[in-house]
């Protein structure tokens, strides 16, 4: 079902305080407790919500060092580079993408040379790797813990072409297999 706009200020407010309580929920969304607390279990039984968590500087947790490793993946060890990605602590997210690397992952590490380790010492041992690119994340500008399709601006912008820039198949890649 779709959501409306006071599960839409539900969520917004979560977003800024998921310990809020039910009643300055309910106060600040402008509907009564028993609603609140019922839109919210009902946010979390259809998996709207995926669940509650604290929000941890990494660097004052003692990891102050952040990477993206991107990785190129041979095309038939698709299903066993995701498991064993799952099962790696260091890697806080992944995501497959498009483009020169099949997948981009944010590592997390106490120094740069644990950086290192991991990217040549794991990822780029893993049989189902074909090519490892890591950089260093210097500093994060923006990192919000969910958007909304409120958040979005509407634009109304003509974008020139040119603007955007395509990475090409890595060689190899370009061309799809014969029938």
């Amino acid at each position: 079902m779709p959501l409306d706009d006071v599960s839409y200020r539900i969520l917004d407010v979560l977003r800024d305080n998921g310990r809020v309580s039910i009643a300055a929920l309910a106060h600040r969304v402008g509907i009564s407790r028993a609603n609140a607390y019922t839109r919210v279990e009902s946010l979390v039984h259809d998996g709207v919500i995926a669940g509650f968590s604290a929000r941890v500087d990494p660097a004052k947790a003692g990891l102050s060092i952040g990477a993206l490793v991107f990785v190129t993946v041979f095309p038939q060890a698709w299903a066993s580079f995701r498991e064993r990605i799952v099962e790696m602590p260091d890697v806080e997210w992944c995501a497959i993408t498009t483009g020169e690397h099949d997948a981009m992952l944010l590592i997390r590490a106490v120094d740069v040379s644990g950086v290192h380790e991991f990217s040549t010492g794991v990822i780029a041992q893993l049989p189902e790797v074909r090519t490892v690119v890591s950089v260093v994340v210097l500093d994060e500008v923006v990192r919000r813990p969910y958007l909304l399709p409120s958040d979005l601006p509407e634009r109304e912008v003509e974008i020139p072409l040119g603007m955007t820039r395509w990475t090409p198949a890595s060689p190899g890649r370009d061309a799809l297999p014969p029938r």
